[in-house]
């Protein structure tokens, strides 16, 4: 049986639901996902797009299962309307949301756990903080104001989507293993879709502080066409734009695995 790592969010319990009993399921933070992706823990694994080049050696990137932002994407926040700056928190170095920051200019950046950057900032701890997740739904009832969406960024400049989050699979596993899971992700998403009350509980029972309302506003916005097949292009290009950036050496593995 084959490990499988998703993170607690919606989309991803969303997507994944019809299938978890056919792998051997744990469930963490993304950026920590991120880190044991490089250590080379799991056969399947969620990570960060903008983490892929550090494990590329090692893993391909599935079509399916992945999510992206459509004019939509990361939030960097503070407690007043102001310019960039000072200290700012971020849901980790390696997840997406911080190499986007790096299109608004170089920061002094806080890696903290995602859901810790609203009362980071509502304390006065860091004076700005980059919000994903649940965190673009909440922010403005906590009192806390918009500065940018990362993902609008994106998409002005580079036009295309913003790859967010990806399924990585070992590339000793083959391409015969790689589109068999390609195709059980793409499976028990079109069965959550059309079945959203099977998944519901095991949605719910892994969302961290989430009104249901918040849950399904979550699922709606990053689970997409995408998610069945992604925008190769678009990953490419965030690849390249976190091998310019330094964060990774450039490699010749292809990305995908089929």
């Amino acid at each position: 049986m084959l490990s499988l790592a998703i993170s607690p969010c919606p989309n991803d319990t969303f997507i994944f639901c019809a299938m978890v009993d056919s792998f051997r399921l744990e469930l963490d933070d993304v950026e920590s996902l991120n880190l044991r992706a490089e250590r080379g823990e799991f056969d399947v694994t969620k990570i960060s797009v903008a983490a892929y080049g550090r494990i590329r050696e090692q893993y391909a990137l599935l079509r399916a299962g992945g999510a992206a932002g459509f004019g939509v994407g990361p939030l960097l926040v503070s407690r007043e309307a102001r310019a960039p700056g000072g200290r700012v928190a971020i849901p980790g170095d390696r997840t997406t949301a911080a190499l986007l920051l790096q299109l608004l200019g170089d920061f002094d950046t806080v890696p903290m756990r995602f859901d810790l950057i609203e009362g980071a900032v509502l304390s006065g701890a860091v004076d700005c903080g980059v919000l994903i997740h649940e965190g673009r739904f909440t922010y403005a009832q906590k009192g806390l104001v918009k500065l940018a969406d990362l993902g609008e960024v994106w998409e002005t400049r580079m036009q295309c989507p913003i790859p967010l989050g990806a399924i990585a699979i070992r590339r000793e596993l083959g391409p015969d293993v790689a589109r068999r899971v390609n195709a059980e992700i793409r499976e028990s998403l079109l069965r959550s879709r059309a079945r959203p009350e099977e998944c519901a509980d095991f949605v719910r029972r892994h969302a961290q502080e989430m009104a249901p309302d918040v849950i399904q506003s979550h699922i709606d916005l990053y689970v997409n066409d995408y998610s069945l097949d992604a925008d190769v292009s678009a990953v490419e290009r965030l690849v390249a734009l976190g091998e310019q950036r330094g964060l990774y050496p450039s490699s010749t593995q292809p990305i995908f695995a089929v």
